[in-house]
């Protein structure tokens, strides 16, 4: 359940704007009522509250009845010695499939449109397979999680101008699973604020989520993105520890240009929430390289190992190549063979013929990262010349950059390995990704250096080995160039 902390700032977020003299407000996971009461104990509160509240409920779970309707009831009574009626529709249903028709509502159906929606809907993943999944296909990609169809149907049933105020992890912001959401969700939703808590524990003790939570706030403006002012609207970040200290929040007002790309395929909405995070934004908001701008690409290791089983063998042969897992990988440095249970051998077959690559520099990254690691990304190097082979095997848990029409040269692995590992590329990718996943989709979003200066420090990489010394040289190089288009 919602701690009453944080639903208070969720709801006085949400009725920071104007609002009529009648406010429609929906909950579509009610449980027993805490963010309703939040919600309308704000607008009673606020300078000008309204004379009536239309507040609908959504509750699947039947356990919930007796005290939820004894909350509203004593709700009810309390708005009323403020001069504020309160009417209310309570409906036990799930809320995603009553509601899924209005995701991709048709020309002449109308919708129930609400001005205000406050939630801390459900989260867990979804088969493709399960109905609310097939109800909500246009904004459904791999194994979505529920909590983005009460996001993206919600979106789709606030009137112009209303607000939408959700406690849900940040995992929306970033990934590929929710592209297809973020493309329809951010095409008519304005973001507005967000609040994130940094521990996972302190704010939400009884909740399993292995993420960063945040409130977001966001507004229906449709179109906005096309407002020639976009990239100057203001974009506001709070955050806090937890609950203890809530009421003393850092602050950082941000510019949404800065941290949300809308000419971008991916629409990552990064989230800088401390003083190195923003630092770093004001820093690469002037890079302009991208992979792709200079030729390159990130993939996913193609070897599976369940599926690959007949194929992945423990010792050497006439037949055999290189086998690469995430074991092999460290800050820098690529070994192979490398002391691990993990069979370090590919049998090269014609069973294998499809999961190999060729034997050409690349750019190795571990695509998961242990909560306790200090830096998210790990990245090392690995040359042709260090492994006397003609094809050797990516295993899947690995990411490899790679140049598909040429070769990556020697200063550019080094100097790209350097610019991932460095502090510097982890306070910003630390803001755009909020779990332990090192997904591809921000990496190709992620601003670039000049490709010059990338080689450059490649070139000095190679004579340095201890992280902090790298550290330095990625900030020596890259403020050099930032005097110097100055």
């Amino acid at each position: 359940m919602t701690p009453p902390a944080v639903a208070r700032l969720a709801a006085i977020r949400l009725v920071s704007g104007g609002f009529g003299r009648t406010v429609r407000v929906l909950e579509p996971a009610a449980g027993a009522g805490v963010l309703a009461c939040a919600i309308c104990e704000a607008l009673a509160d606020a300078d000008h509250p309204p004379s009536s509240i239309e507040l609908t409920l959504y509750e699947f779970d039947l356990a919930f009845e007796p005290a939820l309707k004894e909350v509203l009831l004593a709700l009810k009574s309390w708005l009323a010695a403020r001069l504020v009626d309160l009417k209310t529709s309570i409906r036990f249903e799930d809320y995603v499939l009553a509601n899924s028709r209005n995701v991709d509502g048709g020309l002449f159906e109308t919708k129930e449109l609400f001005d205000l929606i406050i939630s801390n809907p459900p989260y867990f993943k979804v088969s493709k397979n399960d109905p609310r999944a097939m109800a909500c296909a246009s904004v459904v990609h791999g194994q979505p999680n529920i909590y983005g169809f009460f996001m993206a149907i919600g979106a789709a049933t606030l009137s112009e101008g209303g607000r939408m105020a959700f406690i849900v992890p940040r995992s929306f912001a970033s990934g590929q699973y929710f592209r297809l959401f973020r493309e329809r969700f951010f095409a008519d939703m304005l973001p507005v604020s967000v609040h994130v808590f940094h521990s996972r524990v302190d704010a939400f003790a009884q909740d399993d989520v292995l993420q960063e939570s945040v409130v977001f706030v966001a507004s229906r403006v449709s179109d906005w993105s096309h407002a020639a002012t976009v990239s100057e609207l203001p974009f506001k970040v709070t955050a806090s520890h937890g609950l203890s200290d809530l009421e003393t929040p850092e602050v950082f007002q941000l510019l949404l240009g800065d941290v949300l790309e809308m000419n971008s395929k991916d629409k990552v909405l990064a989230i800088p929430s401390t003083e190195d995070e923003v630092a770093v934004f004001q820093t690469l908001k002037h890079w302009t390289g991208f992979l792709h701008r200079y030729g390159w690409e990130i993939s996913t290791g193609p070897v599976v190992p369940f599926r690959a089983t007949d194929v992945i063998v423990n010792e050497p042969g006439l037949d055999t190549v290189p086998l690469l897992w995430m074991q092999n990988v460290q800050y820098m440095l690529t070994t192979w063979p490398a002391v691990t249970r993990k069979a370090q051998y590919l049998r090269h077959c014609e069973d294998s013929a499809a999961i190999v690559l060729p034997n050409r520099n690349y750019v190795l990254m571990r695509r998961f990262s242990p909560k306790e690691q200090e830096r998210r990304l790990m990245a090392a190097p690995v040359s042709a010349e260090d492994l006397p082979f003609e094809r050797i095997g990516l295993e899947n848990h690995l990411n490899y950059v790679h140049k598909p029409k040429g070769e990556l040269t020697t200063d550019e692995v080094f100097g790209l390995s350097a610019l991932l590992n460095s502090r510097l590329v982890d306070a910003w990718f630390r803001s755009t990704n909020g779990n332990t996943q090192v997904s591809a989709t921000e990496l190709r979003a992620m601003p670039l250096p000049p490709v010059e200066v990338i080689r450059a420090i490649g070139r000095a990489a190679q004579r340095f080995k201890t992280m902090d010394e790298l550290d330095d040289v990625v900030e020596r190089l890259t403020t050099k160039r930032e005097r110097e288009i100055a």
